[in-house]
């Protein structure tokens, strides 16, 4: 399972994720393993919560992935 991080004020964009198994910090970066791995795991139903801990699920799913690098 993963969660967002806040979303910078400065840039006003979204720039890691959270692993909640081991509580690791993964920036939005294509060339980065655990990145990769994040994103096959959504891909494959693995739950994502926003920052708050919300299940982001649906369409707001679908277009949060529509997003990523």
């Amino acid at each position: 399972m993963y969660k967002l991080t806040p979303i910078n004020e400065f840039t006003n964009t979204q720039t890691n994720v959270q692993r909640l198994t081991d509580t690791a910090f993964i920036p939005f970066a294509p060339d980065n393993t655990d990145y990769q791995q994040f994103v096959r795991d959504i891909k494959n139903g693995v739950q994502l919560n926003d920052a708050e801990g919300n299940p982001i699920t649906g369409s707001a799913l679908t277009t949060f992935l529509a997003t990523l690098p």
